[in-house]
């Protein structure tokens, strides 16, 4: 309902605005690492990559150990663009909160995190390659 009724995702469109954001909080990896930190298939993840190639919005580099493998990196264009549309979400989510007790947004919160921890528990658990070690790890500060 949000999606359909603000313009939010005018400049960068939902599935990028993620792909982004995963890219910006793990940094830079292959096809494989991408598609199963979003729970796509691989030839899913390759196709939102080039349609944020040919945008100028990341670009892809062979990787060091294994010329065969693609290293998707945001540009700095991509990263901007991302964070205009964390910012507008932020806001619009501050403004429909409003109001709301801190019991209430405990709740949420609290909730919200249930149902997230169960969405990565069936779709997101393990790695690639179907060992339990996590895909991967966000990067420090």
């Amino acid at each position: 309902m949000l999606y359909r009724r603000t313009d939010l995702h005018d400049d960068l469109d939902r599935a990028s605005y993620l792909l982004l954001r995963t890219l910006d909080e793990f940094g830079p990896m292959d096809i494989n690492g991408l598609a199963a930190s979003l729970g796509l298939d691989p030839s899913t993840a390759g196709r939102q990559v080039c349609v944020l190639k040919d945008a100028g919005l990341v670009q892809r580099s062979p990787a060091p150990e294994d010329r065969r493998r693609s290293i998707i990196t945001p540009t700095d264009e991509g990263l901007r663009r991302m964070e205009t549309v964390r910012v507008l979400r932020t806001e619009n989510l501050a403004d429909l909160l409003d109001g709301w007790s801190q019991g209430d947004l405990v709740t949420l919160g609290t909730m919200f995190g249930k149902y997230n921890r169960a969405i990565t528990a069936k779709y997101l658990a393990g790695s690639v390659d179907g060992t339990d070690q996590p895909v991967a790890a966000p990067r420090s500060a």
